[in-house]
């Protein structure tokens, strides 16, 4: 994630904590929404709207700075310890995921059949392991960024295509909001390293919408799964067509 993007990133989380809309910022700077919007979308901030913001939510553009080279410090991956003992705890993994994406923690307890004392249990572990840094009241702040990445064949990795990719792929993808598409090439090197950038910079940007919808109620989102994969590969039928070398 670039600089610019970094702080954008870390100005929309302070937006959704002091629950300002951008609505209310183009109010209070005289300009439209669809322009506001389309300066978060596209990262064109100059340093004088930056400050404009800054002020409306009540910090220091300085401030800003050092919000944003904190969050950059967030964990990009898990030890293999850390991803053993979620494993080993079904109920832990389910909580990780739920503060990965957000949810409160009466959110967790009233949609899943987890009782209070239980819950509290497993946020302090997740606060042990510097998955989240537990807050008074059962809030807490993410320690791990929305993007991370599990182990190359790590206990995650080896629970992902073992149980999760069989089982994601196993349908005919026909249900609402559901996507499917194959598509299949002779790339050269360089064509290969761009689609492998433009995959990268996708699930960024997935993963930051994630955190944004984070804000809305819990019966306002869907549970989705996306699955990103590219490999050298010719399907078997073609294989057997080949000339003899």
């Amino acid at each position: 994630m670039s600089q610019i993007q970094q702080i954008t990133s870390t100005l929309k989380q302070l937006l959704r904590d002091k629950k300002i809309t951008y609505k209310k910022i183009a109010e209070k700077l005289e300009l439209s929404e669809a322009n506001i919007k389309r300066i978060f979308a596209k990262d064109s901030f100059t340093l004088n709207r930056l400050e404009q913001i800054c002020n409306i939510i009540g910090i220091e553009l300085s401030d800003l700075f050092l919000l944003s080279e904190k969050q950059k410090k967030q964990l990009q991956h898990l030890t293999e310890e850390q991803e053993q003992e979620l494993m080993e705890n079904p109920q832990l993994l389910l909580l990780a995921i739920c503060v990965i994406d957000g949810w409160t923690y009466n959110e967790i307890i009233s949609y899943y059949d987890i009782d209070e004392f239980k819950a509290v249990q497993l946020m302090a572990k997740l606060d042990r392991l510097n998955i989240i840094q537990l807050l008074p009241e059962n809030h807490y702040k993410l320690l791990i960024a929305q993007d991370f990445r599990w182990r190359k064949n790590g206990p995650l990795e080896k629970y992902m295509e073992t149980e999760v990719m069989t089982k994601f792929m196993n349908s005919k993808f026909n249900e609402e909001g559901s996507f499917r598409f194959y598509l299949r090439g002779r790339y050269s090197e360089s064509s290969i390293e761009t689609i492998k950038l433009k995959l990268n910079q996708l699930t960024k940007e997935v993963a930051v919408m994630n955190q944004e919808d984070s804000a809305l109620p819990l019966s306002s989102r869907k549970h989705m799964g996306l699955l990103f994969a590219m490999r050298p590969w010719e399907p078997s039928l073609f294989e057997k067509m080949r000339r003899d070398t």
